[in-house]
């Protein structure tokens, strides 16, 4: 698959490759919304210091110059709001997504979500698959809204958050033919 561009705009949002000037923000957005981050990300448990915001960006800079993934900033009138990763898998690629507090219930995520499987399947993946903890009904909404198809449940990644279960739903969009 080609490279996905580092800006993307729309309406209501805009998605654009993270920098390390964003670290003050990015620590800032996800120490307000540890408490619901923190329910089903492990990385959010615990605290998010500036040392974790400065990790983050030294390993989506070093995973988008090999390919390895494509992070983005998401802003909502130029504030962050959340962020969504494409993750390059073998012969696709898997989406990942949060947002903050404040944030959820807009279809932000859904509408990121429907751009970025596009510009995937535009530059030649074959297919886009979303993983979420069964418990998590407001992340499984997204692929069911934009016609993904569960495929699959599988053990999650351990260490689990506190509000996870250990077991992901598995969703899968096909490239059009």
């Amino acid at each position: 698959m080609e490279t996905l561009a580092e800006t993307y705009r729309e309406d209501t949002f805009t998605l654009a490759r993270w920098q390390f000037a964003d670290e003050p923000e990015l620590v800032a957005t996800v120490t307000g919304s540890l408490e619901h981050l923190g329910a089903w990300m492990i990385w959010a448990t615990g605290g998010y210091s500036a040392e974790d915001g400065a990790e983050f960006l030294r390993t989506t800079r070093k995973n988008w110059e090999s390919g390895e993934s494509h992070d983005f900033a998401l802003r909502v009138d130029g504030v962050l709001a959340g962020s969504v990763g494409v993750m390059a898998r073998d012969g696709g690629v898997e989406i990942g997504y949060w947002l903050a507090r404040g944030y959820t219930g807009r279809g932000l995520i859904t509408r990121a979500v429907r751009l970025l499987t596009a510009e995937a399947f535009r530059l030649g993946a074959g297919y886009v698959e979303i993983k979420h903890d069964e418990r998590n009904v407001r992340s499984g909404a997204v692929p069911a809204r934009l016609g993904f198809t569960r495929v699959r449940t599988e053990p999650a990644e351990k260490p689990l958050a506190p509000a996870r279960t250990g077991t992901d739903h598995v969703w899968r969009l096909t490239a059009p033919r």
